[in-house]
């Protein structure tokens, strides 16, 4: 998740869910993740948030209006829902992640995860780069 807020550092939050073909293991991120994700960038943004999905479906999932944390404005549990499928600086950020691990010659999946997590925590203390990520999208928030 890229943040961006004019007049101060951009951020990136993000979770990592590795797939191990176990029986009943979800294979990707469900409604339950997308909410922890969107309560902690919340927490630690302190504010409100705008959030855009990009092509994202799991609004539509129903068990989202039942969740028992309370969920912030814009979440993937709230009334209001928009997708902007053209605005994603993610794509910059995973262009950059699977830029350095593209050609790893991993043993195994956690290795390839480690590598990965190692690139977005990175990027964490990078914040020229999450504004560079933003300014590919052809945006600014200058206005």
């Amino acid at each position: 998740m890229t943040c961006y807020k004019p007049g101060e550092q951009s951020r990136l939050i993000y979770a990592i869910r590795e797939y191990r073909g176990r029986k009943d293991e979800p294979k990707g991120f469900g409604w339950k993740d997308y909410r922890d994700l969107v309560i902690r960038a919340h927490t630690q943004l302190g504010g409100p948030i705008v959030l855009v999905w990009d092509n994202l479906r799991m609004h539509l999932v129903a068990p989202c209006g039942r969740s028992s944390k309370p969920t912030p404005p814009g979440s993937p549990c709230s009334s209001y829902r928009h997708t902007l499928p053209d605005l994603n600086p993610q794509e910059g950020v995973w262009s950059l992640v699977t830029r350095d691990i593209g050609n790893l010659d991993a043993a195994d999946l956690s290795q390839i995860t480690r590598a990965v997590k190692r690139k977005l925590k990175m990027l964490q203390y990078r914040p020229e780069v999450i504004d560079g990520c933003l300014t590919g999208t052809g945006l600014n928030l200058s206005g």
